[in-house]
């Protein structure tokens, strides 16, 4: 309990589940204070269970500036400042292609995408900005190895997640020297659901696939498939105001070798 996280304030968006709730149980365990914005009424419940008097859990969509701002109200610490932010919400597109779709489908898809995967990470750095800014803290984005080359995702997941590498990018240097920015580009990841678009009327989720554990070990260096909780790590060591105090702009890929 006197490690790096010791003590401070964190905000998780989308914590309720899979590699977020992992993560959130991670800051907690090492002792930080852990407010989580969660959209599903379910998630957030099982995520309150056992969570201890320092987990305050709101339930709220990303995209809602009065529900971010709730969130970040309950995150502030005693000066009013917010140590980190993660940003783990997001949609996948179950590997549609742009062949099968309309252009209606894929205008009404792609601002889907859009909107949850990136737009509610930088609506989240806007609203938090300033208590960001008065911790000197932290922010930690969630890509994925589709951020890096053509495979976990269709072309809507992955250009979303590149966009999300370039983010990275420009905002370490937009909000240097007051606030470090990095992220995580977890791989494949086994025991996780990801919700599909609702524009396109999916509902099935990553961990329904038949042989999708398998597939992802035998595509791996490890030749292991990845669980939420080993992500977390690569998380709390950005958060770590002391380890990392002088990194920024980077992002660490959490993917079993699967590059390699």
């Amino acid at each position: 309990m006197n490690g790096g996280l010791h003590g401070l304030s964190m905000l998780v968006t989308g914590g309720g589940s899979g590699i977020g709730q992992a993560v959130c149980r991670h800051y907690l365990a090492h002792g930080a204070r852990v407010t989580v914005l969660e959209r599903s009424p379910e998630h957030a419940d099982a995520l309150r269970r056992g969570g201890g008097d320092r987990l305050r859990v709101i339930v709220g969509d990303a995209l809602d500036g009065d529900s971010l701002a709730e969130a970040l109200a309950a995150a502030r610490d005693d000066d009013g400042g917010l140590d980190h932010l993660t940003a783990c919400v997001g949609v996948f597109d179950n590997y549609v292609s742009v062949r099968d779709l309309t252009a209606a489908e894929l205008e009404s898809a792609g601002a889907e995408m859009w909107r949850t995967n990136v737009l509610s990470s930088l609506k989240a750095v806007n609203v938090c900005y300033e208590a960001l800014k008065a911790a000197r803290g932290s922010v930690t984005l969630t890509l994925s190895e589709s951020a890096f080359r053509p495979r976990g995702g269709g072309v809507l997941y992955g250009s979303s997640k590149w966009a999300l590498r370039g983010v990275v990018d420009h905002l370490a240097a937009d909000l240097a020297p007051h606030v470090r920015v990095n992220g995580v580009a977890p791989g494949g990841t086994g025991g996780t659901r990801f919700a599909g678009l609702r524009s396109l009327g999916q509902e099935t989720t990553a961990d329904r696939v038949v042989g999708r554990d398998e597939r992802i070990a035998r595509g791996s260096a490890l030749k292991t498939t990845p669980r939420p909780q080993d992500h977390s790590g690569a998380y709390a060591y950005l958060a770590d105001p002391s380890a990392a105090r002088v990194v920024t702009g980077i992002v660490i890929n959490t993917d079993a070798g699967s590059a390699a």
